[in-house]
C-alpha cells in the first residue's frame, strides 16, 4: 500500500513510523529485527530504510603517496526491504538518492524494486561526501532531488530512458521528498527554498517529510508556508530525540537545525547523558503530544539505531 493510502485511511487518527539504518558492513539482519520487532507493538504502516552514499578513505602506501579508495559502509538497502516486508507485512520506504547513482542505475533500481513489489521511495539529492565540501553527482547523474522524481514519475507512465521501449510497463511508486522547515542550508530565502520544494511536489512528489526540529513552532510555520506557496500535500513531521550531550553541538552542525533555549539549558545542566536521554525523552514526548493534538498525518521517528529511546516516547504517544 502506498504511504498516502495509509494516511488517507487513518482518517483523523496519527500514526507512527520509524526509519531505520542499514547494519555495518559485515553486521547482522537480525540488528534490524531487533530494534523492529520491539517497536511493531506500535503499528508503524511503513518504515523507512536509509541509503548511504559510498565514502572515500585514504591508505597510505609504502612510498608515502596516500591511495584513494571508496566502500560502501552501509549496504542493503533494498535488500532489508524485502526482508521487512516479508517478516512484519509492512510496507518499506527505501531510500533512493542521487549521489553515487547514473541516470541508467537510478532506473535499475527502481525496475528492482518495482519487481520486489515496493511501490514507495522517498527521493532525495543525499550529502556530500566526507571531504568535499559540496554535492558532487555522477557524471551521469542526476544533480538535484528534481531530476529524481522527474525520473520517477517518468516511470509511473512507462516512460524508460531508452527511447526505443515503447508502451513500457508503468510502475506505481509513492514518492516522499524531503522538507526543510528550517530552510535548507544551501536555498538563500525562504522564497527559494519554497520555490524548489514545491518544483518536487509538482514534479510528483506525493507527500513530505521533514527534516529534523526541536520545536513545533518551528513545525507549524513550515507548514503555512508551504500552504501559502500552494505545496499541499501531506507534511510529516520528522523527530529525533537528544540522548548525549555533545548532540548540543554535533547536530547542529550536522543538519543545520536550532535548538530551544531550554532544551539547551536543561541538557547543559544535567549530571550525565542518563540524564540528558531522559530529558531528550521528555522533550520529544511533548512535541509529539503536541503534534498528534494539532492532527498531523504521522509522526515520523529517526531512530538511529536506539530502539529503547524510541520505544519509550512511542509507549507515552500511541
Amino acid at each position: 500500500m502506498k504511504v498516502t493510502e495509509h494516511f488517507t485511511n487513518a482518517g483523523e487518527n496519527t500514526l507512527v513510523s520509524f526509519e531505520v539504518l542499514p547494519p555495518l558492513k559485515g553486521g547482522s539482519m537480525q540488528a534490524i529485527f531487533n530494534t523492529l520487532d520491539a517497536l511493531m507493538e506500535f503499528k508503524p504502516p511503513f518504515i523507512d530504510v536509509t541509503y548511504h552514499r559510498e565514502e572515500f578513505i585514504y591508505n597510505k602506501r609504502p612510498s608515502g603517496y596516500y591511495e584513494k579508495t571508496a566502500i560502501r559502509k552501509r549496504p542493503g538497502t533494498v535488500g532489508i526491504c524485502a526482508a521487512i516486508m516479508h517478516r512484519y507485512k509492512v510496507d518499506a520506504v527505501p531510500h533512493l538518492i542521487c549521489g553515487g547513482f547514473s541516470v541508467e542505475e537510478t532506473e535499475n533500481a527502481l525496475i528492482d524494486l518495482n519487481f520486489l513489489g515496493i511501490n514507495n521511495v522517498l527521493a532525495l539529492r543525499g550529502d556530500a561526501r566526507q571531504f568535499e565540501d559540496k554535492f558532487i553527482p555522477e557524471a551521469d547523474g542526476h544533480k538535484f532531488a528534481l531530476d529524481l522524481v522527474k525520473q520517477i514519475s517518468g516511470m509511473n507512465v512507462g516512460k524508460y530512458l531508452d527511447a526505443e521501449i515503447v508502451n513500457g510497463e508503468p510502475t506505481d511508486f509513492c514518492i516522499g521528498v524531503a522538507g526543510y522547515p528550517e530552510k535548507h542550508f544551501e536555498s538563500p530565502n525562504w522564497a527559494t527554498d519554497l520555490q524548489y520544494t514545491k518544483q518536487k511536489v509538482d514534479a510528483g512528489g506525493d507527500y513530505i517529510v521533514t527534516q529534523m526540529f526541536f520545536d513545533n513552532k518551528v513545525y507549524f510555520d513550515y507548514v503555512d508556508r508551504c500552504r501559502a506557496a500552494g505545496i499541499n500535500v501531506p507534511i510529516v513531521p520528522g523527530l529525533k530525540p537528544l540522548t548525549r550531550k555533545y548532540q548540543l553541538a554535533s547536530i547542529p552542525r550536522k543538519f543545520f537545525v536550532n535548538m530551544p533555549d531550554d532544551l539547551v539549558n536543561a541538557v547543559l545542566l544535567a549530571k550525565d547523558d542518563a540524564a540528558v536521554r531522559q530529558i531528550g525523552i521528555d522533550w520529544c514526548t511533548a512535541q509529539s503530544l503536541e503534534l498528534k493534538k494539532a492532527g498531523v498525518p504521522c509522526i515520523h521517528y529517526y531512530t538511529m539505531g536506539d530502539t529503547g529511546t524510541s520505544k519509550a516516547i512511542a509507549e507515552r504517544v500511541v
